[in-house]
């Protein structure tokens, strides 16, 4: 078991780093105390007893402990690829190929695109229940801001979305400063309530939380629905951690977010002690009236935008590596900051979220409502995590089964539980991102059997390269001057491109290259295996170049790499050749007549070529390719 190093740095960039990671990874979990104290206390009759409210922080205490600091910060992180975390990475480390190399998809693979499905269904949730609760504040100061709720909550995500083609650059300048001061609000807040009633501390025993679960059995489940609102948050330390790494994740975690997250979550607790027959939502209670709670819902407002931008950008970053890796069809992909290729921005994404979140908000007006369709996507997401780092440690490290039994087994028993416990929310509005996430695991499944059957059809029967030459020494062929990249899908054969326009044409350029762009199980490639070469023969090369699943494919790039390692070739003036394959159904592939009629669907729709690999359009000529599937 092992982890990429962190690189050592000085003492103002590791606070920075720090700082940087309280702005992107924590904003999801550091907005759960708006609704989540609230939530457990409706779950129970009025709350009267001390007891019960000790019962309550100790679930939610523990649930922190376990989820966090010990399944994911402790285990799961370490399980890197090359420094970048998510399921995808994971799915990156526990493939194994299909025997024979036939097109599919594995189930492993398919229970873990399912869980990346699940995340895109959290980008929707996450910025409409964070706004909304952030919102919500008004109603503190008088019933006649409750009807403004909504519309105001409408207008902040519509903000948020429409600036995003700003980039991250702009948008998160102060995401980490915020945040520090909405940690230390946290944490100042609940320590100061915490004196009212000191007994909370007896909630760090964790037999109080069984105890109320053994009091109150009917009620169990759906209590722990509501506390597993205190881990929302807590897969966006994984996928994040390419951005800043194990280390500083882990020690703003230590040293900032669990400190603040628990006093605040114990004032709360301190508070309903004090005033159990107060309605009011307890973590504004927390400040006394007039301008502190006004600030206190200022500063609530920016951290529920802040939590927001880190789950948009995070769903960027999927969406792309789910292209990238050959699970979702090609989208418009935009770079917003030179300097940094991780700042992207894909606006037929970021408009899916912003219709999304807004139609949830209308939908459901308050975050209560909303609270039921929150925690079935991001507990099935943590099982899903759970099953693909068994297969890490039994693929990759190599444990004793035993051992990855044991360990699993008990991550599994914890993530179960609280997944069981979320299922009664299902007819509330828990269908809602599993309604989200089954039409995206759909899209990747017909994407990637639509393109396995395509690349087996177009290529089983490909010439071969000694074949391809003496084609090329033929005196029927004309040779003319200039160059030619043809893009080839698989690493051997020459694409049927190539073969029309030879059939049609009769002439072939005095150079012609067979360029395949392969993505790797990796998040970057080094630059000195981006690019290999080799010379077939009269003046045809074969080249590959290799991307991983966090990069953009740059093809105008590799080209003046191949004229400046001796390729007799002008960029400038060379012409790329594509094939546009046109879908036929009623074939014979392996796959439904909707899937091939919804996969013919994407394909038409799907980014065209010269802007995903980031060539010039005058230089591109496409060959039209019937494939019946």
């Amino acid at each position: 078991m092992s982890s990429s190093p962190a690189p050592s740095l000085s003492r103002r960039a590791h606070v920075g780093m720090c700082l940087g990671a309280l702005g992107v990874v924590f904003g999801d979990i550091g907005t759960s105390p708006l609704y989540t104290m609230r939530e457990c206390l409706s779950r129970l009759p009025e709350i009267e007893r001390t007891d019960e409210v000790l019962g309550i922080l100790s679930l939610m205490f523990w649930a922190l402990m376990f989820e966090v600091s010990f399944k994911y910060l402790t285990f799961v992180t370490r399980a890197d690829n090359r420094g970048e975390g998510g399921i995808f990475a994971l799915l990156a480390l526990s493939h194994r190929p299909r025997e024979g190399g036939r097109p599919g998809i594995g189930l492993a693979t398919l229970i873990a695109l399912g869980g990346a499905a699940l995340l895109f269904g959290d980008g929707v949730i996450t910025p409409a229940i964070s706004v909304l609760g952030a919102a919500e504040g008004f109603s503190t100061f008088s019933e006649k801001f409750t009807p403004y709720v909504v519309p105001i909550s409408v207008g902040i995500l519509g903000a948020l979305f429409f600036i995003q083609h700003k980039g991250t650059k702009f948008i998160g300048g102060y995401f980490g400063p915020i945040m520090l001061v909405w940690f230390a609000a946290l944490a100042g807040l609940g320590l100061w309530h915490i004196f009212d009633a000191p007994v909370v501390f007896a909630a760090l025993n964790p037999l109080r939380g069984l105890r109320l679960l053994w009091e109150y059995p009917a009620r169990a489940s759906a209590l722990l629905g509501s506390v597993v609102l205190t881990i929302t948050g807590a897969e966006a330390l994984y996928a994040d951690m390419g951005h800043f790494g194990r280390r500083y994740i882990t020690q703003a975690w230590a040293f900032v977010v669990c400190p603040g997250l628990v006093l605040n979550y114990f004032g709360q607790g301190a508070y309903a002690i004090v005033h159990p027959l107060d309605k009011t939502n307890p973590f504004f209670a927390l400040a006394p009236a007039g301008a502190p709670r006004l600030a206190l819902v200022a500063l609530s407002i920016a951290a529920a935008v802040i939590a927001s931008q880190a789950l948009i950008s995070g769903t960027f970053s999927l969406a792309r590596q789910a292209i990238q890796l050959g699970f979702f069809p090609r989208l418009k992909i935009l770079h917003t900051n030179p300097d940094h290729s991780g700042q992207i921005y894909l606006p037929l994404t970021n408009w899916s979220l912003a219709i999304g979140s807004i139609w949830i908000v209308f939908n459901f007006g308050s975050s209560t409502r909303l609270a039921s369709a929150y925690g079935i996507a991001i507990t099935c997401t943590m099982v899903v995590t759970t099953f693909a780092f068994f297969r890490v440690t039994q693929m990759r490290w190599k444990w004793p089964l035993w051992r990855s039994l044991l360990l699993c087994g008990v991550f599994a028993m914890f993530d179960l539980t609280f997944f069981t416990a979320n299922l009664h929310k299902f007819p509330d509005g828990g269908w809602l991102p599993i309604v989200i996430a089954v039409a995206v695991l759909i899209i990747m499944h017909t994407w990637k059997s639509g393109r396995d059957e395509i690349q087996e059809k177009v290529y089983s029967g490909a010439m071969e390269e000694l074949e391809l030459s003496a084609i090329a020494r033929s005196k029927n062929i004309l040779r003319v001057p200039g160059s030619a990249v043809f893009m080839v899908g698989r690493s051997k054969g020459t694409p049927l491109a190539l073969l029309h326009h030879l059939k049609a044409n009769r002439c072939l350029h005095q150079t012609v290259v067979l360029l395949t762009i392969t993505t790797e199980e990796v998040p970057q490639v080094a630059d000195d295996t981006r690019l290999t070469s080799e010379a077939l023969g009269e003046g045809v090369w074969r080249a590959i170049g290799r991307y991983g699943y966090m990069e953009s494919p740059n093809v105008t790039a590799l080209v003046e790499r191949l004229a400046t390692e001796g390729v007799p070739l002008n960029p400038q003036s060379t012409t790329y050749f594509f094939n546009r394959e046109m879908i036929v159904t009623g074939g014979n592939a392996r796959m439904f007549e909707w899937q091939k009629n919804l996969y013919a669907f994407l394909s038409r729709n799907a980014r065209p070529v010269k802007d995903y690999y980031q060539i010039l359009p005058t230089q591109i000529i496409e060959i039209g390719l019937a494939v019946q599937l």
